[in-house]
């Protein structure tokens, strides 16, 4: 089955964006401050373009071609034509019937979709400030409980206040050693 240009430019995209995640998926194991910060640029200098192309590509102002599709196969450790095939996205996965192979991080129904537009469009506009003000909100999230404190079962909701609040103390002291990033001029 041949596809088109569009579809070939939505694959190539697709799997891009899925070598992306991939990349924050290892990278990113116990993300702190500093280390989402820099993930656009360090994924950029790995498939070795600049951070400003990387942005185009996800924007989808700008394609991938073939010479640039067999640098990102070749930097990332994929087979020859890895880029031009199909691999799982959400919709293929819907059409076979089997949601659960789709990826867990892409949006799931319109609700989701809009959450994820809303913040993308924040971030398009205000980057920096974007960056911090979320950092900020998901600090609870991507802290892991601290190592010595002991499981608790049961319905006690006075030990669970008292452990995000440990939690987020741990988040604003990962914080006081992170110096914030360089503004472009």
């Amino acid at each position: 089955m041949q596809t088109g240009p569009k579809d070939l430019a939505q694959v190539r995209l697709d799997n891009a964006l899925a070598l992306f995640d991939e990349f924050v998926r290892l990278t990113a194991r116990h993300a702190d401050a500093a280390t989402l910060r820099g993930l656009e640029r360090r994924f950029a200098e790995r498939v070795q373009i600049q951070p400003s192309y990387w942005s185009q590509i996800k924007g989808r102002s700008r394609q991938i071609g073939e010479r640039l599709a067999r640098q990102f196969e070749h930097l990332c450790h994929k087979p020859g034509g890895w880029l031009d095939q199909p691999h799982g996205s959400a919709s293929q996965a819907a059409s076979r019937g089997t949601v659960q192979d789709a990826d867990a991080n892409s949006p799931q129904d319109d609700d989701e979709r809009f959450i994820v537009g809303l913040v993308l469009s924040y971030y398009r506009r205000h980057p920096q400030r974007a960056r911090t003000r979320l950092l900020d909100l998901l600090g609870e999230v991507l802290t892991a409980p601290p190592a010595s404190a002991p499981a608790r079962a049961g319905p006690a909701a006075a030990s669970r206040a008292h452990s995000a609040d440990e939690a987020h103390e741990l988040w604003l002291r990962s914080q006081t050693g992170v110096a914030p990033l360089k503004r472009r001029d």
